[in-house]
């Protein structure tokens, strides 16, 4: 009797390709499961709550910010209570960043980081050599390099908001220490600033634009933007073939002696409390998690792992300019978000108040205000 497992996955190559070809391996050493996914755009995937998927779909890839929400509700089975002991050692031992923690809340393990990334900065290595300008170094380099148009960045809601917390970590407070407000007064309007100031030297269409559809611009035949100061890095836009034109990808630069710290991304492979084939969708999602998996099979499918030894891996790296060697010390010391029950009810909406400050100005001390407000609400659940 053929068994068939349900998956729902964003609409990338990243995201899609290693999903499919891990399932079509998974089946090919285990006949009689068959593993079906879709895929949804990448804002859907932001957006879509997890209690709609999770009864319609057997393995979920999701965001870590669900994890307080999943744990608290039990939509999706704890897998530190259902995988070994040694298996989960293993995951926790090969973590890139904090990205396999990031999945943990009450002591639940939500998912498995199968893929992992964070705002990193990346280039044209033909523009900027052709233009004879070096690679950025500090926030001061950045600036200079934006008044000539070369530079872009995404600016949509939710990069906008990610951006924030990267600069509020630069000024010296950590976001969400504080149950009543995000950062203090001062630190929330200096970081708004900061972002309207390099906003204020890029091309409007910087605020229509998410990471994937601003490589898209900078790897166009033809465009002068050289250089991005951070977005989600892909790897793919490194790897030969995949677009017009290769970018390389690397650390952030300094904003007053000291690297950015940008906000965690990736995603996780979770199994949802309602399949009706428990025992074989926890093996699928052990074996795409499985260093030897993300290693190969899942990176050469255009996937971006989330297991350590991957991101070390030679060959990896000689496939994508080094992509994972040279952005891996922004990974480890990323921002994780909050993860409690209800603050993506808060990411879904401050985002766009940020957004609108960058494109339009105005009371900066009332926009954060505004944002404190939603955060307060938020706690609530």
């Amino acid at each position: 009797m053929s068994i068939l497992l349900k998956g729902m996955t964003w609409n990338h190559t990243r995201g899609y390709l290693p999903m499919v070809a891990t399932s079509q391996r998974y089946s090919e050493l285990h006949p009689e499961v068959q593993i079906q996914w879709e895929k949804r755009s990448l804002q859907q995937f932001a957006d879509m709550p997890l209690q709609q998927l999770v009864d319609a779909y057997d393995l979920l890839v999701i965001d870590h910010p669900w994890a307080g929400y999943a744990a608290e509700q039990g939509v999706l089975l704890p897998l530190n209570l259902t995988l070994s002991a040694a298996y989960m050692q293993d995951q926790a031992e090969g973590t890139v960043g904090a990205s396999h923690a990031s999945y943990q809340f009450h002591d639940r393990q939500t998912a498995l980081a199968i893929d992992a990334a964070t705002p990193v900065a990346s280039w044209r290595p033909d523009l900027l050599a052709a233009s004879d300008i070096g690679v950025p170094e500090t926030w001061e380099d950045v600036l200079a390099l934006a008044g000539t148009g070369k530079v872009a960045f995404p600016a949509i809601a939710i990069d906008s908001l990610m951006n924030f917390y990267m600069f509020c970590l630069a000024l010296g407070e950590t976001p969400f220490l504080n149950k009543e407000y995000i950062v203090s007064r001062e630190t929330g309007i200096l970081a708004l600033d900061k972002l309207r100031e390099l906003a204020a030297l890029c091309s409007g269409e910087i605020f229509g634009r998410n990471p994937i559809a601003t490589y898209e611009a900078m790897a166009a035949d033809g465009t002068e933007l050289a250089y991005c100061p951070f977005a989600y890095g892909y790897s793919n836009y490194s790897r030969r073939g995949y677009a017009a034109n290769l970018l390389e990808f690397g650390d952030l630069a300094e904003y007053e002696g000291k690297r950015l710290q940008s906000t965690l991304g990736g995603t996780g492979l979770a199994v949802s409390s309602s399949t009706r084939h428990k025992e074989h969708a926890l093996a699928y999602a052990a074996f795409a998690a499985d260093p030897l998996t993300q290693r190969t099979l899942f990176t050469e499918s255009g996937g971006q792992p989330g297991h350590r030894s991957a991101w070390l891996d030679e060959d990896n790296n000689k496939r994508c300019l080094n992509y994972f060697g040279q952005t891996l010390p922004a990974l480890d010391r990323a921002f994780v978000r909050p993860r409690y029950n209800g603050y993506l009810a808060f990411q879904d909406h401050a985002g766009d108040d940020v957004r609108d400050y960058m494109m339009n100005g105005g009371n900066a001390a009332a926009i954060l205000e505004k944002m404190n407000g939603l955060y307060r609400d938020s706690q609530k659940g």
